[in-house]
C-alpha cells in the first residue's frame, strides 16, 4: 500500500485481492473507507514504453467528467500509482447483439471530449520504442526490415488524416467493462493522446481480432453511414500501424524482461513479424 494513502482515505486501506488482467502494471482490488477501489501500481518500465502519466491523468479527468471511465479517486503527483473507483461488471461480449453499436457509441463520445496537449506522434513513438529494443535480440533484423515496409502506410495515414481528437488508443476487450447497470466504460487510459480517430478504430479491430467483415461493421456503426473506399484505405493503413506498434511494444517488453521470472516471447514476435509483412 502506498505510504501516502491518507491523501485519499480516512482509514488504512486493505487489499482484497490482486487483479491479474494487466500485462505490465500491477493492480489490486482494495477497500478504503468501506468503498471498493482499484489501486494500480505503475510499471517500472513506463519510460521505456513511452507512457505519459500526466497525459493519462488529464484524459482520465475528462473521461470521468463525462461518465466514460472508472471515477478517478487519486492520481499520485509522482505518477507511481493511480486509484479509481471499482466498477462492478464484466468484460463485454463483443459478439453479442448490439455490442458493436454500443462500442461505436462509446468511441464517438470519447472522441467528442476536448483534446489534450499530448499527441500520438507515430514517428516519435516508433523512435522511442526502437531506442529501448536491444540490437542483440534475434528478431532485431527482421523487425528492422519490417520497419521499412511500414513507412509508406504511416505516410499514407497521415495524408488521409482529418484532424485530431482525444483517443483512448488501447480499447481492447480487457480495457472495457460492461457494468451491472448496463453502461459501457473504458479503463486503463495510459496510452491516451490526441490523434486520428481511425487509430482507435484500428486498435479495436486488430487488438480484438475482428477480421474484415466485423471491422467494416464497426467502422459503419461509428460513422453512422456507409463506408467509402477512402474510409477503408484509411482504416487499413492505421491497422498496419497499430500492429507494427504492438510488435515494437512486445519487443521492448522482451528486451526488458527478467529472464528468470518471465517467459520469453521471441517465437511469437518472429511469427507476428512474418504475418504483418504479408498483411502489408
Amino acid at each position: 500500500m502506498p505510504a501516502d494513502w491518507a491523501h485519499w482515505s480516512n482509514r488504512a486501506p486493505v487489499v482484497i485481492r490482486p487483479l491479474t488482467s494487466g500485462l505490465t502494471n500491477r493492480s489490486y482490488l482494495i477497500s478504503a473507507d468501506d468503498t471498493p477501489l482499484v489501486l494500480r501500481k505503475n510499471s517500472p518500465i513506463s519510460a521505456a514504453l513511452d507512457l505519459d502519466r500526466a497525459a493519462e491523468a488529464r484524459a482520465l479527468q475528462l473521461a470521468d467528467s463525462a461518465g466514460l471511465a472508472a471515477p478517478l479517486v487519486h492520481c499520485d503527483p509522482q505518477h507511481r500509482y493511480l486509484v479509481t473507483r471499482y466498477i462492478h461488471g464484466t468484460a463485454p461480449e463483443l459478439d453479442a447483439a448490439g455490442a458493436l453499436t454500443a462500442l461505436a457509441e462509446l468511441l464517438r463520445r470519447i472522441h467528442q471530449l476536448p483534446t489534450i496537449a499530448a499527441e500520438l506522434d507515430i514517428a516519435n513513438k516508433v523512435a522511442s520504442y526502437w531506442r529501448a529494443i536491444g540490437d542483440g535480440e534475434d528478431f532485431f533484423q527482421p523487425l528492422h526490415d519490417l520497419h521499412k515496409q511500414v513507412q509508406p502506410h504511416i505516410a499514407a495515414a497521415q495524408c488521409l488524416s482529418r484532424g485530431k481528437v482525444l483517443c483512448h488508443n488501447d480499447l481492447l476487450q480487457s480495457n472495457l467493462i460492461a457494468a451491472d447497470d448496463g453502461k459501457l466504460y473504458a479503463i486503463d487510459w495510459e496510452y491516451a493522446a490526441s490523434g486520428d480517430p481511425f487509430y482507435d478504430l484500428a486498435v479495436i479491430s486488430e487488438g480484438n481480432a475482428f477480421g474484415e467483415e466485423k471491422s467494416q461493421a464497426l467502422l459503419s456503426a461509428y460513422l453512422q453511414r456507409g463506408v467509402s473506399e477512402s474510409d477503408q484505405r484509411r482504416l487499413f493503413h492505421w491497422r498496419v500501424i497499430y500492429r507494427y506498434l504492438a510488435l515494437l511494444w512486445y519487443a521492448v517488453q522482451e528486451t526488458n524482461r527478467n529472464s528468470s521470472t518471465a517467459p520469453g516471447r521471441h517465437e511469437e514476435i518472429v511469427k507476428e513479424i512474418a504475418g504483418l509483412r504479408k498483411f502489408c
